[in-house]
């Protein structure tokens, strides 16, 4: 069988986002995959991000830790985990133009059958972690992948988080995530990293039944 591999592409302005990142990576490695780590890039203009304190100095810090995610990186992953902190909401706008990009391989459907997951922070209390995250379910579906949620599968679904994904909710002081948080992100790791396994194992990307058709 060979190595599991698993894309977590993610944005992060302070840091909330990238600590659930980084735990969920720790767990899908201790689960035995192959990781790769992206932030999509700012598409905002310099003047916006110089106008909010720390905004830059992070920028820089992530941009040399993560190259940012490219087609090619969901194309190689078993399993693809996405990571965005609520707009208004929603998803950010850079992960978002992220999956606007994958257009070509949602076409050639060179993403059906892989392991799908996500994962939110916010800022306050009810700030739509939960919404940001399901919001996020249909966008998976039409990519063709399967739909990987936390549940309630670890006994650290039941102090943090969300059954639909990993959580945490910094405050306006940028305070990071607890040690709760990253328990259930590590758990989302591993699950992820298990079901992609099997996933690849089935072959359920529907490839084998069209090269059965085709010879």
């Amino acid at each position: 069988m060979s190595q599991t591999n698993i894309l977590i592409a993610f944005y992060s302005r302070n840091g909330s986002t990238e600590a659930l990142a980084n735990a969920i990576a720790h767990g899908a490695r201790e689960a035995g995959a192959d990781v790769r780590l992206r932030r999509a890039r700012d598409i905002v203009t310099q003047e916006i991000i110089d106008s909010v304190p720390e905004w830059g100095a992070n920028r820089a810090r992530m941009d040399s830790a993560y190259a940012a995610p490219t087609p090619q990186d969901a194309e190689w992953a078993d399993g693809i985990i996405f990571g965005t902190p609520s707009r208004f909401g929603t998803v950010c706008a850079e992960l978002k133009a992220y999956i606007d990009s994958l257009g070509g391989l949602w076409a050639k459907g060179a993403l059906n059958g892989k392991a799908g997951a996500a994962f939110s922070s916010t800022s306050t209390p009810h700030g739509g972690n939960e919404m940001v995250i399901t919001s996020l379910f249909p966008v998976l579906s039409h990519l063709g992948l399967i739909v990987v949620p936390t549940g309630y599968a670890d006994a650290a679904l039941f102090k943090a988080g969300t059954p639909y994904g990993a959580t945490t909710v910094s405050g306006m002081t940028s305070d990071p995530p607890t040690a709760d948080d990253l328990k259930v992100a590590v758990f989302q790791g591993k699950r992820v990293t298990a079901v992609a396994k099997a996933l690849k194992l089935a072959d359920v990307s529907g490839s084998a039944a069209l090269k059965a058709t085709t010879q």
